[in-house]
């Protein structure tokens, strides 16, 4: 500092010195310190080559009583606070408070106590009162918009807006370094909330394609709750196989639709089942079973006519089909029972005794 400026200090500090006051770029200060600039801002900058010490501290220290004879915050006082105001009139002094940070005691301060919280505030469009925003805890919880639970460490409450986590596809998914096990995103390639359990990453929902339950999901329902899989391969070991048992018989077996086919299955063993004992279409079904991760899913069956359109539908994402008919469980009538071509995805009738391919599902 020049000895110009020295001199201008000691002038306006005695200028002031009554008040117990500074002002620095004015002679009205409204504060112990008050600084006034067109253009220049109050700078704190520290050096520390050896790195250790604290360095361009800001410290706001707050004690009951008085200079002479301080004593300890107590529990409820405001400790520090920092406040942003604008002017809100060409009026000089006519300022609102806008935004601000508040330090409260938890707890009576001493030499071993010092438990503290903080608050942020913001003043809402068409108000000049600030409203507490976000809430720090003594033990590092955070509330936005609210005070925290003690068992959450971050609690977010709203009546009008919602959490929006990180929205990413599923190849920029699998560009995470090293995802943290815990890891939580949105996933808008399949339109899922997923979550990293430390080896793969899961969804919250089930969707069409997923890997799940002993094979593929094709059909999902209830908000992706509920749904249908598919097996991995034709049943059979790929070979077509009769829909009948040995009989041409009228079983009854004509429900349809979502989970009809179980119901379907089990009428057509019933009834075909005791007449030569050789495989057919249901039984290949009834019987085939997976072990994935220690798991056995064993409740696969015949799918019924709707349920074979739906696969048919997502043929290509469940994959390895022929290009030939499929059986559905669904019988239409005496002789005949309703098939589903792979190719085209036509619906129709064949004999009993006639020969198709087979896919098992399951519902979850």
């Amino acid at each position: 500092m020049n000895r110009l400026s020295l001199i201008f200090l000691s002038l306006l500090i005695s200028a002031v010195a009554y008040t117990q006051s500074i002002g620095i770029g004015t002679t009205t200060p409204t504060g112990i310190l008050h600084t006034s600039s067109t253009g220049l801002a109050v700078l704190v900058d520290g050096y520390n080559l050896a790195g250790t010490a604290n360095t361009a501290t800001l410290a706001v220290r707050s004690a009951r009583g008085t200079s002479s004879l301080p004593a300890a915050a107590q529990t409820g006082d405001r400790v520090g606070s920092i406040l942003y105001s604008g002017q809100n009139s060409g009026i000089a002094g006519n300022f609102n408070n806008a935004a601000g940070i508040d330090v409260y005691a938890d707890e009576h301060f001493s030499g071993a106590t010092g438990g503290s919280s903080m608050r942020f505030a913001t003043t809402p469009l068409g108000s000049v009162s600030r409203l507490d925003r976000v809430f720090i805890t003594n033990a590092g919880n955070m509330g936005i918009g609210t005070t925290p639970a003690a068992s959450a460490q971050l609690d977010v409450s709203s009546n009008n807006k919602g959490f929006l986590p990180p929205r990413m596809d599923s190849t920029q998914r699998n560009a995470i370094l090293s995802p943290a096990t815990g890891l939580a995103i949105y996933n808008t390639s399949i339109k899922a909330f997923q979550v990293y359990n430390g080896t793969a990453w899961y969804s919250t929902v089930h969707f069409i394609g997923e890997s799940y339950g002993g094979g593929i999901v094709f059909y999902v329902y209830d908000n992706g709750q509920h749904g249908l899989i598919a097996a991995t391969a034709d049943q059979n070991s790929g070979a077509i196989i009769r829909w009948y048992g040995g009989s041409i018989t009228n079983t009854r077996a004509r429900a349809d639709g979502v989970g009809a086919g179980l119901k379907n299955t089990a009428i057509v063993i019933a009834n075909q089942g005791p007449v030569d004992g050789n495989a057919f279409a249901a039984t290949v079904c009834n019987e085939y079973s997976v072990t994935i991760a220690g798991v056995t899913y064993g409740d696969w069956y015949l799918p019924s006519k709707h349920e074979l359109n739906l696969l048919y539908l997502q043929k290509t994402i469940v994959g390895g089909f022929n290009s030939n008919y499929y059986w559905s469980s669904s019988e239409y009538g005496s002789n005949l029972v309703w098939a589903q071509g792979f190719t085209d995805g036509f619906q129709g009738f064949g004999n009993k005794d006639g020969e198709n391919r087979v896919r098992a599902v399951r519902a979850f």
